[in-house]
Protein backbone atom coordinates (compact mmCIF):
# COMPACT_ATOMS: atom_id res chain seq x y z
CA UNK A 1 0.00 0.00 0.00
CA UNK A 2 2.85 2.40 0.83
CA UNK A 3 4.46 1.65 -2.53
CA UNK A 4 1.32 2.66 -4.45
CA UNK A 5 1.16 5.95 -2.51
CA UNK A 6 4.76 6.66 -3.45
CA UNK A 7 4.02 5.95 -7.09
CA UNK A 8 0.96 8.19 -6.94
CA UNK A 9 2.95 11.00 -5.32
CA UNK A 10 5.72 10.61 -7.91
CA UNK A 11 3.17 10.72 -10.73
CA UNK A 12 1.56 13.88 -9.36
CA UNK A 13 4.98 15.51 -8.95
CA UNK A 14 5.91 14.60 -12.53
CA UNK A 15 2.70 16.13 -13.87
CA UNK A 16 3.32 19.33 -11.91
CA UNK A 17 6.88 19.60 -13.22
CA UNK A 18 5.64 19.11 -16.79
CA UNK A 19 2.99 21.81 -16.35
CA UNK A 20 5.53 24.28 -15.00
CA UNK A 21 7.96 23.46 -17.83
CA UNK A 22 5.21 23.96 -20.40
CA UNK A 23 4.34 27.38 -18.97
CA UNK A 24 7.99 28.42 -19.06
CA UNK A 25 8.22 27.35 -22.69
CA UNK A 26 5.15 29.42 -23.56
CA UNK A 27 6.79 32.47 -22.00
CA UNK A 28 9.86 32.04 -24.17
CA UNK A 29 7.75 31.88 -27.30
CA UNK A 30 6.06 35.15 -26.38
CA UNK A 31 9.44 36.80 -25.85
CA UNK A 32 10.74 35.54 -29.17
CA UNK A 33 7.67 37.03 -30.86
CA UNK A 34 8.98 40.52 -30.06
CA UNK A 35 11.32 40.48 -33.06
CA UNK A 36 11.15 43.02 -35.86
CA UNK A 37 10.32 42.22 -39.47
CA UNK A 38 12.28 44.27 -42.00
CA UNK A 39 11.81 45.09 -45.67
CA UNK A 40 13.76 47.34 -47.98
CA UNK A 41 12.29 50.81 -48.45
CA UNK A 42 10.69 51.46 -51.84
CA UNK A 43 10.88 55.26 -51.63
CA UNK A 44 14.37 55.86 -50.22
CA UNK A 45 16.81 57.01 -52.92
CA UNK A 46 20.60 56.86 -52.84
CA UNK A 47 23.00 55.44 -50.27
CA UNK A 48 21.65 55.30 -46.73
CA UNK A 49 23.96 57.45 -44.62
CA UNK A 50 21.58 58.44 -41.82
CA UNK A 51 19.23 56.09 -40.01
CA UNK A 52 17.09 59.06 -38.93
CA UNK A 53 16.45 59.98 -42.59
CA UNK A 54 15.70 56.34 -43.32
CA UNK A 55 13.23 56.18 -40.43
CA UNK A 56 11.48 59.33 -41.69
CA UNK A 57 11.02 57.81 -45.15
CA UNK A 58 9.81 54.54 -43.62
CA UNK A 59 7.17 56.42 -41.64
CA UNK A 60 5.79 57.74 -44.96
CA UNK A 61 5.50 54.08 -46.01
CA UNK A 62 3.42 53.29 -42.89
CA UNK A 63 6.26 51.67 -40.93
CA UNK A 64 7.06 52.81 -37.37
CA UNK A 65 10.80 53.07 -38.07
CA UNK A 66 13.79 52.14 -40.17
CA UNK A 67 17.58 51.70 -40.14
CA UNK A 68 20.48 51.68 -42.57
CA UNK A 69 22.03 48.26 -43.20
CA UNK A 70 24.75 46.95 -45.50
CA UNK A 71 23.40 43.65 -46.85
CA UNK A 72 26.08 43.34 -49.57
CA UNK A 73 28.19 46.28 -50.73
CA UNK A 74 25.83 49.27 -50.69
CA UNK A 75 24.13 50.71 -47.58
CA UNK A 76 20.35 50.57 -47.99
CA UNK A 77 17.35 51.72 -45.99
CA UNK A 78 15.32 48.95 -44.38
CA UNK A 79 11.95 49.63 -42.77
CA UNK A 80 10.97 47.63 -39.70
CA UNK A 81 7.87 46.79 -37.69
CA UNK A 82 7.05 44.22 -35.00
CA UNK A 83 6.19 40.86 -36.51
Amino acid sequence: MALSRRRMAASVLLVLVLLVATEMGATRVKMAGARDCVSQSHNFKGACLSSSNCAAVCRTENFPGGECHTPHVERKCFCKRPC
